[in-house]
């Protein structure tokens, strides 16, 4: 019984959920994340950056809602039907949600490869790896994203 526990915990441990933010694989740590849902209606703040969307009433809360892949500068193939509010956990930043392009599964580190993590990252980018198809997988750094003063000012001063 205790070895099925522990086993249990080791999978938690390893286990990270999969994001597709524009046309790049990210992962982030599941205890950053308070909820996954479909994008609702977000309505527009005047003044607000391009990237920052707005604020959706999520059961009775307005929630600020930020476009990743533009406060990236990546590339966007355009939000779909698989598109997802990434609710993040409120010792992060309360009442805020990042929109990602898709949801990609839950991913266990045990299946990746560590690469070696360059300078030129961006504060926000963790650590690195690589599938056994090639791909390159970078992990969101909630924690740094939402300490970047750039990501917390939403609007034109």
């Amino acid at each position: 019984m205790s070895r099925l526990q522990s086993a249990a915990a080791v999978a938690q441990v390893d286990a990270r959920l999969g994001l597709m933010i524009g046309t790049e694989n990210w992962l982030v740590d599941l205890s950053d994340v308070a909820e996954v849902m479909p994008v609702p209606a977000v309505a527009s703040v005047p003044l607000g950056f391009s990237w920052f969307k707005g604020v959706a009433n999520i059961r009775g809360n307005l929630v600020s809602v930020s476009d990743l892949p533009a406060f990236f500068g990546i590339t966007n193939p355009g939000f779909s039907a698989m598109s997802r509010l990434i609710l993040l956990q409120a010792r992060h930043l309360p009442h805020a949600a990042i929109l990602v392009n898709r949801m990609l599964g839950l991913k266990h580190l045990a299946d990746l490869t560590p690469i070696p993590r360059s300078a030129d990252l961006s504060p926000w980018t963790g650590d690195l790896y690589q599938d056994a198809a090639g791909q390159l997988w970078k992990t969101l750094n909630v924690a740094e994203l939402v300490a970047q003063p750039s990501f917390l000012q939403t609007g034109i001063a």
